[in-house]
């Protein structure tokens, strides 16, 4: 079967077309870059033709992009098909399914509008991710198309773990609640993590660590999320790249007064603004902040000491809420490439047991444990691939279909 995937931020379309028929075979993929402007930037190669293209496409909307995407897949050069694109489904990734998806749904007109309700608590990502279902049903009419909600693996949090402490009824009328996000990738790098353990999945605790730009932590407990660090909206949990992670709700309060500043505003300071890069007046690229520090630039290792020091934290939290854990699961563009911030993490947990092993840490490897053979609590490094997910999770749902007649 092959899955094309499809992933659209509000100026952006990547996607992946995979090939699930025996092994796993990445087949295209593309990025469509400022979309919107008189001109936009496509970079595409393919299996065909592996070196990287950059091509110039007109693509003011995401219909257009789809449609730059496929003229890619059909030409008559580096194009994968002729005349029609031999594909059995499209998988998007949806940020927030709320309360109603537990797990990857086909879409219906029932779950467009279920994604449409929670654009009031994702606007900056259901909009764009809506966009892409729409495109796609243009551009591939009678193509089963799949939302795979970044929420579903929360699911399986229970009350006491995703309430907040207000009202009921904020809960009840408004379903205010934590919900959690990165949850495609969390439970790809759990489920790898379980093999390399050579344990069942629903026998595994696990503590996942998604860090990038957009940073989380998970929970995993016999291979379901038990709690993770993001709530209501990605803007809760560790500090990140320009996001605030927790702090006390009354901040926000005091500068909108003594700042007037409005909503909008005050949505900008705490998600565009903050972060490693608010405090530290350089960058959100870890790279460029460890190079600083080193230099002695004093902001940027205030910055990279509260980043590391929130992640030990709510480690060390969700040791104590599982009782215990098997491993420490490494992700993301920091968590697998951060060699110096692996460690930095690690030292301080060899209460725990915990012992990280510099030369394993340092390793060219992808996949690799980084602690020593004596650690009583591993912590290991495990590529995640949400669009492999995806096109996995697309591929159930479209063969359970399938059977169902």
């Amino acid at each position: 079967m092959r899955i094309l995937v499809v992933n659209c931020g509000s100026s952006s379309l990547k996607f992946k077309l995979y090939d699930l028929t025996a092994a796993a075979t990445l087949m295209a993929e593309g990025l469509v870059e400022e979309i919107g402007r008189e001109k936009s930037r496509f970079t595409y190669k393919s299996n065909k033709s592996p070196d990287k293209r950059v091509l110039e496409v007109v693509a003011k909307d995401h219909t257009q992009a789809v449609a730059a995407m496929k003229d890619a897949l059909l030409h008559p050069e580096y194009g994968l098909f002729q005349g029609t694109i031999e594909v059995d489904a499209v998988g998007h990734r949806v940020v927030h399914g709320g309360e109603k998806f537990s797990n990857s749904a086909l879409v219906t007109p029932g779950v467009r509008g279920a994604i449409a309700e929670c654009i009031a608590i994702a606007p900056l990502h259901n909009p764009p991710n809506l966009a892409g279902i729409t495109a796609c049903e243009t551009t591939f009419p009678g193509l089963p198309q799949v939302a795979v909600f970044d929420t579903a693996f929360h699911q399986t949090m229970p009350p006491h773990v995703f309430m907040y402490g207000l009202p009921y009824e904020q809960y009840d009328v408004h379903h205010i609640r934590k919900y959690g996000f990165h949850g495609t990738s969390h439970e790809f790098v759990a489920r790898r993590c379980a093999e390399l353990l050579k344990k069942d999945f629903d026998e595994v605790n696990l503590i996942t660590c998604h860090l990038g730009n957009g940073s989380s932590i998970t929970a995993v407990k016999r291979g379901k999320s038990f709690d993770t660090s993001m709530g209501l909206t990605p803007l809760e949990g560790v500090l990140m790249g320009t996001r605030t992670g927790d702090m006390d709700p009354a901040v926000v309060l005091y500068i909108m007064d003594k700042q007037k500043l409005t909503p909008q505003e005050m949505n900008k300071l705490l998600n565009n603004m903050s972060g490693v890069k608010g405090i530290s007046g350089v960058s959100n690229d870890m790279r460029l902040l460890l190079e600083k520090a080193d230099a002695g630039h004093r902001r940027a290792q205030l910055a990279l000491d509260i980043f590391v020091y929130r992640i030990v934290k709510y480690i060390g939290a969700y040791v104590a809420a599982m009782g215990g854990a098997d491993a420490i699961v490494f992700t993301g563009g920091i968590g697998e490439n951060a060699t110096a911030i692996r460690a930095r993490i690690i030292e301080p947990l060899a209460f725990i047991g915990a012992e990280l092993d510099p030369v394993r840490n340092g390793s060219d490897a992808k996949e690799k444990v980084i602690t020593t053979d004596t650690s009583r609590l591993a912590a290991w490094v495990v590529p995640t691939n949400e669009e492999l997910s995806i096109a996995q999770k697309t591929r159930a749902i479209v063969e359970s279909q399938l059977r169902a007649g």
